[in-house]
């Protein structure tokens, strides 16, 4: 089959390799029809994570149809379609049967865990085509896949509706939706959103119906921030203030928003002498992420809100600002998303025509492309905000 292959720093290609097979009882392999470019994939694509091997299958954001199930799979069958979350799930841990399926304890087999834990703690849950650290599970840019705990983590995806349609609720959506589900908004609400890319944008639509009465977007790309509009946010260009803290306390009454989320994560920009600082250190590897945006997001919060961190991070912070959120008293909540428990409720909401996810999609490509739409999409070109791939 052909699928998107790692081959080194910025260096992706399309190969031919072999088919996927039924390893474990609870496996499936699926024909996949429809995967996506997601903005995490771009930390494999720029080496910031050192555990990816040449020839590792990229992707973690796809479905497909069903064309074989283990002896342990009885929920689905060949001819389904099928939606598979992004973190690898057994459904039986104590983890998994809290909900918690992205801290699974039993699909990491990773032998680089052990050794990693010591410099960025529990790397958590298996997740598809992301490197030894988690697991070393081919991704789903690909023609087809295995799916481990076929029997727990798939949704089927009921008649009526596209691929487009429910695509994302292998990753975005969901991460997005708990993003502002972890701000415990309320009504009245202000919520700031840093980041107006895919995971920015449903966190946005899902901060209103969720309640909030204002959301505040932030971010440089006129076309991400047109989105946000049309998601219903209010839009602010961070390279047109020099300091954006203050503006948003200006735009608050004094007080800064009650609730702001991160969706941005390890790779800010930054354009203060600070973000410079961080991406230098990056550069030199003295630190593994970036805290241009957790520092603005923990200076802007009003005192007793809720900072809610979506964005990526893997490893130690230098100088972080532990006394800014202790002297606040802010709560913090973060983790990867626990897709599954999100799958069926946002279904439901995309049947009801709540929201819209394709609308978010910006470029349509086959498999043979993504090698140019991984460097377009790096590079921030041609209003790229997400690329669907087909197989």
């Amino acid at each position: 089959m052909r699928a998107v292959c790692w081959e080194g720093k910025k260096k992706v290609r399309v190969v031919n390799v072999p088919d996927p097979k039924i390893l474990n009882p609870r496996d499936a392999v699926i024909r996949i029809t429809s995967t996506a470019i997601c903005g995490s994939d771009l930390h494999l694509y720029n080496g910031r994570v050192a555990t990816m091997q040449s020839g590792d299958i990229l992707g973690h954001e796809f479905m497909g149809e069903v064309v074989e199930v283990g002896k342990g799979v009885s929920n689905l069958a060949v001819g389904d379609r099928v939606v598979v979350p992004f973190n690898i799930a057994c459904g039986n841990c104590r983890p998994c049967s809290i909900g918690l399926t992205s801290a699974c304890q039993n699909s990491n087999p990773s032998k680089s865990r052990k050794a990693l834990e010591t410099v960025i703690g529990d790397p958590g849950a298996g997740m598809f085509g992301y490197s030894a650290l988690f697991g070393s599970y081919a991704g789903g840019q690909a023609e087809y896949a295995r799916v481990p705990y076929a029997d727990f983590s798939p949704i089927k995806v009921p008649e009526g509706l596209t691929d487009d349609q429910v695509l994302f609720l292998s990753d975005i959506f969901p991460t997005g939706y708990q993003a502002a589900e972890y701000c415990g908004i309320q009504p009245g609400d202000t919520v700031a959103v840093w980041g107006c890319g895919p995971v920015g944008q449903f966190a946005i639509r899902s901060c209103f119906m969720l309640g909030a009465s204002r959301v505040i977007a932030i971010d440089r790309h006129p076309a991400r921030l047109a989105l946000a509009e049309l998601g219903g946010a209010e839009t602010l260009n961070y390279e047109d203030t020099d300091d954006l803290v203050e503006l948003l306390k200006q735009l608050t009454g004094g007080t800064g928003p009650e609730r702001c989320i991160d969706a941005v994560g390890m790779e800010a920009h930054g354009t203060s002498i600070y973000g410079k600082i961080e991406r230098g250190k990056q550069a030199l590897k003295l630190q593994m992420d970036n805290a241009t945006v957790l520092r603005q997001v923990f200076q802007s919060c009003a005192a007793g809100g809720t900072a809610s961190i979506a964005g990526v991070y893997v490893g130690m912070i230098d100088k972080f600002p532990f006394g800014t959120i202790f002297g606040k008293g802010l709560t913090v909540k973060t983790g990867q998303c626990n897709v599954r428990r999100y799958m069926q409720p946002l279904m439901d909401r995309i049947e009801k025509g709540e929201i819209d996810p394709p609308e978010i999609i910006s470029h349509r490509v086959s498999l043979d492309e993504a090698p140019k739409m991984y460097e377009l999409f790096e590079e921030e070109k041609d209003e790229c905000t997400k690329v669907v791939l087909t197989p």
